[in-house]
């Protein structure tokens, strides 16, 4: 994955793309600054896997969903608009997020598996669905869908 996001760099250098090219060194900054703290806490040659930069990714596209809320109620409607073309950006390299269908069914698998039988088991659900759909869903969000689901 750290191989696509660089080659999609050059070829937005080429293209003269400075939104792309600006982003793509700000998510190619992230990568190296987690890489730089595992090695600092393994003392090891740590490569991030790709589970781990769709981690990474999906935490800048968050910071940047936060970012535009902010600069809406402040009127900045201009930085917000530059804080879209990011996302856009870097939603390219993330997996497709699932639609809502899939969601549902997603959660009744998942509550399957784990055999979940109350909101107790709220906990072991989501785990599951993190496991398994890293960056494909906002968890946030389908939480009060499992929490129906086992209610």
């Amino acid at each position: 994955m750290r191989e696509k996001i660089m080659a999609a760099l050059k070829e937005a250098m080429k293209q003269k793309d400075e939104t792309r090219v600006s982003t793509l060194r700000l998510v190619t900054a992230a990568l190296k600054d987690r890489e730089i703290a595992l090695r600092n806490d393994e003392d090891a040659d740590a490569t991030l896997t790709d589970a781990e930069i769709v981690a990474i990714l999906s935490r800048m596209v968050k910071q940047r969903q936060d970012s535009i809320k902010a600069y809406e109620e402040g009127g900045r409607i201009e930085l917000a608009a530059r804080e879209m073309q990011e996302i856009a950006v870097i939603r390219d390299f993330l997996p497709r997020p699932l639609n809502p269908s899939e969601i549902d069914a997603a959660i009744a698998s998942a509550v399957a598996e784990t055999e979940a039988q109350s909101l107790r088991d709220m906990g072991k659900v989501m785990g599951a669905l993190k496991a398994r759909y890293p960056g494909r869903m906002d968890f946030a969000a389908i939480g009060p869908k499992v929490r129906a689901a086992l209610g």
